[in-house]
């Protein structure tokens, strides 16, 4: 069958597709991803034939803009107070989103050539990122089956769920929705009359291990998440053993106020030397240096193969990012947790409720805080056993390659 991805610019969102992807040509199926024409080097990289369509998206400029603002809106997600996730904060989340996310990256030209494309190449399955809601729209314009291909906990739907529950409550006249009326408008100009489907997908393929999903009742399909960080050449100092605990710090495409400083991240560094590891940092190397020299325990480097790195460390600090707490689950690695925004705060919440690591809130940790916390992890034993039983867990959700068959038999019966 044909199969088209649908996934606007961004590294990190496109990875969670790629086993995936590689598993359905291996099976014998004709894979494209379409993006905006300036990630096509990226989508080529992994092996993949691009598809170009529309024109670059300008998200940074409206993160510039607007990104503060909505960042206000998800810095401290907690799903165990719904009270605070109420009518006022879902409406001003959509009416924040839409304009200054949803619709810069699905902008007109990236629908209407997805959807020319589509309808040119006929696919039969529209594997799309959850918030490239283009991909919904082309599915239907050329009536192929589509479904999310999950890369995060999908707060999407749950938020969604939730607002449409109030919106029913709210008298008739009172019943605004910014998602809905951008998404229809964007649908209907090309003949797709728009429902609820194309916000959630008719079903989802999620990477994330069953125990840490979502109660959402929508019609899923798990897949084992496979590491994949891009290309990666494995390092002369990453072939030999390491001779103390290794210690990885990784800033991630994104991160905590702590480590976007180099000044700062710096002085968390020397403190943090003195937990008795080698510590591998993932940060700018070149302007720590010009900070000062580090202790001779601590490795900076501009970046690692973190699906080679983790096998070989004893814990991981990080910022919640799904790439990085997806890799240390497959590898059974303790982690510390500073999550700043959205998912990350939730997944910082599971690692510790789950035993498997510290969940330290980001704008509150020192960095004596952070050197006793390594070095508590370190200590107890109990850390890295939950670590392990979590990569078990994480190992036995079925393949890309089992995972093939069933999107064949759904594709199949519709």
């Amino acid at each position: 069958m044909r199969v088209l991805i649908a996934a606007f610019a961004h590294t990190s969102h496109f990875h969670g597709f790629v086993p995936l992807a590689g598993a359905l040509r291996a099976a014998g199926h004709d894979v494209r991803v379409a993006s905006q024409p300036a990630f096509a080097d990226e989508i080529t990289a992994a092996g993949l034939t691009a598809v170009p369509v529309g024109e670059d998206h300008r998200l940074l400029e409206a993160m510039v803009e607007k990104g503060a603002e909505i960042q206000k809106y998800s810095a401290d997600i907690d799903l165990s107070q719904p009270e605070v996730i109420d009518w006022d904060y879902l409406f001003n989340l959509y009416d924040l989103s839409v304009p200054y996310f949803y619709s810069v990256i699905n902008d007109e030209s990236f629908v209407r050539g997805l959807v020319t494309y589509a309808r040119q190449w006929q696919p039969d399955l529209v594997l799309w990122e959850p918030y490239t809601f283009a991909g919904a729209i082309a599915a239907r314009a050329c009536g192929a089956a589509h479904a999310r291909v999950l890369s995060a906990s999908d707060l999407n739907a749950h938020f969604r769920q939730e607002f449409v529950r109030l919106l029913g409550e709210r008298p008739a006249g009172q019943r605004p929705d910014p998602l809905r009326d951008w998404l229809a408008g964007a649908a209907e100009s090309h003949g797709v009359a728009y429902d609820e489907e194309l916000v959630v997908g008719q079903w989802s393929v999620d990477t994330l291990p069953a125990r840490f999903r979502l109660d959402l009742s929508l019609p899923t399909v798990g897949v084992r998440y496979l590491p994949y960080n891009g290309r990666a050449v494995v390092p002369d100092w990453l072939r030999e053993p390491a001779t103390r605990r290794r210690v990885c710090l990784t800033t991630g495409s994104t991160g905590s106020s702590f480590t976007t400083d180099p000044e700062v991240l710096h002085r968390y560094l020397r403190v943090l030397a003195e937990v008795d590891a080698e510590l591998v940092v993932t940060a700018d190397s070149a302007a720590l240096a010009e900070v000062g020299p580090l202790p001779q325990n601590v490795r900076v480097v501009d970046f690692a193969p973190l699906d080679v790195l983790l096998e070989d460390c004893a814990a991981v600090v990080h910022h919640g990012g799904y790439g990085t707490w997806s890799t240390a689950l497959y590898h059974g690695v303790p982690q510390i947790v500073v999550p700043f925004l959205w998912d990350t705060v939730l997944r910082a919440q599971q690692t510790a409720a789950a035993g498997a690591g510290l969940h330290l809130k980001e704008g509150e940790v020192s960095a004596e805080d952070l050197r006793d916390s390594v070095a508590r992890v370190l200590a107890d034993a109990s850390f890295l056993d939950r670590a392990r039983a979590l990569r078990d867990e994480t190992r036995a959700e079925p393949s890309p390659q089992a995972v093939v068959a069933a999107l064949e038999e759904r594709v199949a019966a519709r």
